[in-house]
């Protein structure tokens, strides 16, 4: 069935009357006619009734104009939502975030979003770095807010965000009432870490700050998931680490600053080379919203 008949068909039903009709369309009135002739031989009724003096819809043409109607919108808002998509107006952005950004970032910059592109949806997931990356890799992410720049030239990043590493106690910890900690200091703790896989920059900043410093860590466990590591400092005697942002937010173990350094973290959001409109879309709304 091919549209241009059912518009042909639909011009009839509306004007009841071919030379209007065919007007209307810019078409011959025999070119008119044979539309709706092989439009009735497909659908295998008769859709309207012609003589000499009038044009009238039968019940099946009656039947048939309303959802021939139904067809033509629905073809039309297809047609619109992909010239919204291509455009980055419309469609949905697949967004990998960590801690922080969600607290200081994503509000702002999906307020803005929302905005500008209404018919643009977002999904969110929060996932620590190396989750995010390989969901970038993949295609399954559109942009992410990882800690530390991407350690693949597959991708693009820039720096949104810079934020200090506390170190994170339980309430009973000898270091509960300190107001801050010189990270030499952790040599005479032993420290909770987690793997290097899931969030790199995190883990390198807090070696790297260690050997600066020339310290040896004792790590006496290792956590993966930021929550488990908030639970095992309030029930053992160990120090772990978070940003500022989550151990400010965390319920139950006590945020102590690290200082003589202070270890810093940087948010960079990253996207494939390969920019689609709805992440230009993002990457715009961002800069409006912004500085952090």
């Amino acid at each position: 069935m091919e549209f241009r008949h059912l518009v042909s068909f639909l011009a009839i039903a509306d004007e009841l009357h071919f030379g209007r009709a065919a007007g209307k369309l810019h078409l011959a009135q025999p070119s008119l006619s044979q539309h709706l002739q092989r439009l009735e031989r497909e659908v295998g009724v008769k859709l309207v009734a012609r003589t000499s003096h009038e044009v009238r819809l039968t019940p099946a043409g009656v039947a048939f104009q309303a959802e021939a109607k139904r067809i033509l919108d629905q073809a039309s808002r297809a047609v619109q939502a992909a010239r919204d998509a291509a455009a980055g107006r419309a469609g949905t952005i697949n967004i990998g975030y960590n801690f922080p950004a969600g607290q200081r970032i994503l509000q702002p910059t999906l307020l803005r979003l929302n905005n500008t592109h209404p018919g643009l949806t977002a999904h969110l997931w929060e996932r620590r770095t190396g989750p995010q990356l390989k969901g970038l890799l993949s295609g399954e992410l559109d942009i992410g807010f990882i800690f530390g720049l991407p350690p693949t030239s597959d991708l693009r990043s820039r720096e949104v965000l810079r934020l200090p590493l506390v170190a994170v106690v339980g309430e009973q910890h000898d270091w509960a009432c300190r107001e801050q900690v010189s990270f030499r200091e952790l040599q005479n703790q032993a420290c909770i870490l987690f793997s290097r896989t899931q969030s790199p920059a995190m883990y390198d900043t807090i070696v790297t700050t260690a050997e600066r410093v020339r310290i040896n860590l004792r790590v006496a466990a290792e956590v993966d998931d930021p929550g488990a590591t908030a639970l095992v400092v309030t029930t053992r005697p160990l120090v772990g680490f978070a940003s500022v942002e989550r151990a400010r937010r965390t319920r139950g173990p006590v945020a102590i600053p690290l200082v003589d350094p202070i270890p810093m973290l940087s948010v960079h959001v990253v996207w494939r080379p390969q920019r689609s409109k709805v992440v230009d879309a993002l990457l715009d709304a961002l800069d409006e919203a912004g500085p952090f």
